[in-house]
């Protein structure tokens, strides 16, 4: 499972030329899943991406998490993120799950997030072309990806 972090000042996520959802000041979280993501997986990165400290203390030191700001956070799916480049041109994408794989880890995703946060989430909706628009702030942009704890 990997995720691509971003501080923002706002974001916002956009379906068939609606806003779908939106937050102010936060954190945007693109998801990336693969076959073998499984629930430890998920507890890992949610524990991560609400104790990330990238959010600034009163001596300007990212020093604070989204916790401890009440920041909001979005939650959009992102297969690209598992897209493979070693041959050619075309990115391949063979590691992404398919939806049978991750639409139920995506929606386990953003429930327990939702319970480690201590509230609740704004996320895209899985599958759809989605228009995404942000403001980092930072720019601060954190890649993590939970194979690779150790």
């Amino acid at each position: 499972m990997r995720l691509l972090i971003q501080r923002v000042s706002e974001a916002s996520v956009t379906i068939d030329g609606k806003i779908k959802s939106s937050i102010g000041k936060g954190l945007l979280v693109f998801l990336g899943i693969e076959d073998n993501d499984n629930e430890e997986d998920i507890d890992f990165l949610c524990k991560k991406t609400v104790n990330l400290r990238i959010f600034d203390d009163e001596n300007g030191v990212m020093n604070k998490s989204v916790l401890e700001t009440d920041g909001e956070i979005l939650v959009i799916s992102q297969f690209t993120l598992h897209a493979s480049t070693k041959k050619g041109n075309r990115p391949s994408y063979i590691r992404a799950a398919k939806p049978d794989i991750s639409v139920p880890l995506y929606v386990k995703f953003c429930e327990k997030l939702i319970h480690t946060l201590g509230k609740s989430i704004k996320t895209g909706y899985f599958g759809a072309d989605m228009k995404v628009a942000l403001i980092n702030d930072g720019p601060v942009t954190i890649w993590i990806d939970s194979k690779n704890r150790e």
